[in-house]
């Protein structure tokens, strides 16, 4: 099925296209009946319903969960967990039965939203029985295990069911419960328990919630697992920096943390996993191009924190190049034996190679000249801080060359959006740019007219640029907007 925006637009033109008598009457009904024109009044009224009753569902959990703590005392130790037992059994089968409901002429009925809603609510339920539990039993853990296992649970529950909503619950409750886990682990220097699994957290989350994302089909769920894989993989070679030499943290392990999240991202290709398994490659990619924007916005953003020149100060006690190199030789058992980045850096390897893998008999290995151009700005990004930190400090190099790999950066995104008419690329370089050139002129001792100039300049350009652009996108050819194959998506 097409997506929703391109339906409204074809029924828009196909509306015009019988008034004005391109179209018989019946075209028009055979187009209708192709696209489901009349399920595009009830789809709005359908989605708030959705989040109508999941809310509601939300609240009811809430309130029991309340109703339960405030007569905690009164309740004996097994009513109190047959009632939340029996709670969460009630809820995710009253709304597992509902939620398989079959549709109507392919809609949904409010059998099946209320499912969902069932099903959330047992999700929320499956928490406060952890809880319970813990408390019954003598083994009241931190709040960080709680989530972590409550997580790991509602995990099961959309591998099973594949729902998003529960995809999305059990990201967000492992998130919490990793980050306070690392929180408590800076007040204490330890963790309680589930060290394993805050240990390898990049490797779970990267396997989990791919294959989750797979198993859902949604892009969303694909994007927010690849943001906490990687901020879980920093948080380990911040760790690795640590075991190494403390606040004097090697140049190597700089340029690794600005290199490997990036090429591991835009070497991400679905194909690569089809071949691996011999199985026939898929018709589309839906999470390449999601993988690759974020590696852009994780180079922009890492362009843009190092243009600014506070970050360039250099180390008092920073040991030289060759002290560097032989703490990085005398800790290689702790990288390589590392699995997170062991089987990181062997995925980014498998998948640059893939992408110079010969397609056709006869070709050469070669990459294309976006991945060429990626990859020349990888090797920049890592060698300047290398350089900076671990040879000899070059802060006023280091700051103007990072400077210059932000304007191409912000230039590349204005030029793609230019040629491809799309406005999330050309105003995400325009306000990239803008923000580089206010960050420099707030960075540096300026007066306030020269300031007030800047700001001025920069609002005029906006204005003149944004018009200009959204005028140039209107003479764009309408059937480029209205190609199926441009249109296709998984959510």
């Amino acid at each position: 099925m097409a997506s929703e925006q391109f339906r409204r637009q074809l029924r828009r033109e196909a509306e015009q296209w019988r008034i004005d008598g391109l179209i018989e009457p019946g075209q028009y009904e055979q187009l209708a009946a192709q696209y489901d024109f009349d399920a595009l009044e009830t789809g709005a009224r359908d989605r708030f319903v959705v989040i109508l009753l999941g809310l509601g569902c939300i609240l009811l959990g809430l309130g029991v969960i309340t109703f339960v703590a405030a007569n905690w005392q009164a309740i004996p130790r097994m009513g109190k967990m047959a009632l939340l037992f029996s709670l969460f059994v009630a809820a995710n089968a009253a709304g597992f039965y509902l939620w398989r409901r079959p549709k109507l002429h392919g809609r949904e009925r409010w059998q099946h939203r209320l499912g969902h809603g069932l099903l959330l609510l047992g999700a929320l339920v499956l928490g406060a029985n952890l809880a319970l539990a813990g408390q019954l039993f003598h083994r009241s853990g931190a709040f960080y295990e709680l989530c972590l296992v409550w997580g790991l649970g509602v995990l099961a529950m959309a591998f099973g069911l594949r729902l998003r909503s529960l995809a999305l619950l059990s990201i967000l409750l492992m998130g919490v419960g990793y980050w306070s886990g690392m929180w408590e682990a800076t007040q204490m220097q330890a963790l309680s328990g589930l060290n394993g699994l805050m240990n390898l957290m990049p490797l779970v989350a990267g396997g989990l919630f791919t294959l989750l994302a797979y198993q859902c089909r949604s892009k969303v769920i694909f994007a927010l697992g690849a943001i906490a894989t990687i901020s879980a993989l920093l948080v380990t070679l911040a760790d690795v920096g640590n075991q190494f030499s403390g606040p004097a943290t090697p140049g190597f392990l700089v340029a690794i943390a600005c290199t490997l999240p990036p090429a591991l991202l835009w070497s991400y290709d679905d194909a690569l996993w089809w071949r691996l398994r011999n199985a026939p490659l898929p018709l589309t990619r839906p999470f390449r191009p999601v993988a690759q924007a974020i590696a852009l916005i994780f180079l922009t953003a890492t362009c843009y924190g190092f243009s600014f020149r506070s970050i360039w100060t250099p180390i008092s006690d920073q040991p030289s190049f060759s002290q560097q190199l032989r703490i990085l030789l005398s800790h290689s058992g702790d990288l390589l034996l590392n699995p997170n980045l062991f089987v990181y850096t062997a995925l980014m390897l498998i998948g640059w190679f893939y992408l110079a893998y010969p397609r056709h008999r006869g070709q050469r290995w070669r990459l294309s000249q976006h991945d060429a151009v990626i990859l020349v700005f990888l090797l920049a990004v890592g060698l300047i801080p290398l350089w900076h930190w671990g040879v000899a400090p070059i802060q006023a190099i280091a700051t103007y060359l990072f400077n210059v790999l932000l304007f191409l950066l912000s230039a590349a995104f204005i030029r793609q959006g230019l040629a491809q008419g799309s406005r999330s690329l050309f105003w995400y370089g325009m306000v990239m740019l803008v923000l580089q050139i206010i960050s420099r002129m707030l960075e540096y001792e300026t007066g306030l007219l020269l300031k007030s100039a800047v700001f001025v300049l920069c609002g005029l350009a906006v204005l003149f640029v944004g018009l200009w652009f959204e005028r140039y996108v209107r003479t764009l050819a309408p059937a480029a907007t209205l190609t199926p194959a441009s249109q296709e998506e998984t959510v």
